[in-house]
């Protein structure tokens, strides 16, 4: 198999695939013997996971957006519609776009309207479970991380993608209640599951929505 190889100061040999090509991440001191034999230990693993990678690449780069299309919205598929004027929006039935827009135009439009459905909806959200779990972030910010739905910062401010909106309400109950979490708990020792499962006791349903409704984004180019 062809892989490129990364060594660093790490402890330990990983294997990262993306867009359809596999990355070796490896200590300094791992001689190439040893890369080969972990390589070949995990064969059947890489060849599943290169398979599944470079069929998601092939459709996100054929992937284009037309007027007609459906897309998500707190997981459900609205159709994507032209209507006159220069306005963009979702009005609760349909996201509506300018005509005469291109693909690359109209995705442009979708991912604002995107984030401005996540700036209303999201921020609500954080203040009811916020108050739920007694605590409170610095700030709560949107923005357009491609590989994580959140994240939390030692200045207690709390990000998510607008991607996430994508999600069903529960699944992005629980991406803000992990994010809370984290203003107590800035790891993710068994103390910060415990604060996470006393709010959703059934949080690993979520974690797999979550990788499903990421396996669909890899196959749609949203960039």
């Amino acid at each position: 198999m062809e892989y490129t190889l990364t060594r660093s100061k790490r402890k330990t040999i990983a294997l990262h695939i993306r867009n359809g090509t596999l990355e070796i991440r490896a200590p300094l001191w791992a001689p190439r013997s040893e890369i080969e034999r972990f390589l070949i230990s995990k064969e059947k693993w890489v060849r599943d996971k290169l398979g599944k990678s470079k069929i998601q690449t092939l459709q996100r780069t054929t992937f284009t957006l037309s007027y007609g299309s459906l897309i998500l919205y707190r997981n459900k598929e609205y159709p994507l519609v032209a209507k006159e004027g220069n306005r963009i929006g979702f009005d609760g039935t349909q996201f509506y776009i300018p005509p005469s827009l291109d693909s690359d135009e109209i995705r442009s439009a979708c991912v604002q309207i995107y984030r401005k459905l996540a700036k209303i909806y999201i921020p609500q959200r954080v203040l009811i479970l916020a108050k739920s779990m007694n605590v409170m972030p610095s700030a709560i910010k949107i923005n357009g991380a491609k590989t994580r739905w959140g994240s939390c910062s030692i200045k207690k401010s709390i990000n998510f993608s607008w991607r996430l909106i994508m999600a069903d309400d529960e699944t992005i109950d629980y991406v803000i209640v992990h994010e809370l979490a984290h203003l107590t708990e800035m790891n993710h020792s068994s103390r910060f599951w415990r604060v996470v499962e006393n709010v959703m006791p059934d949080y690993r349903k979520y974690l797999a929505r979550l990788k499903e409704l990421q396996s669909r984004l890899a196959s749609e180019d949203w960039e």
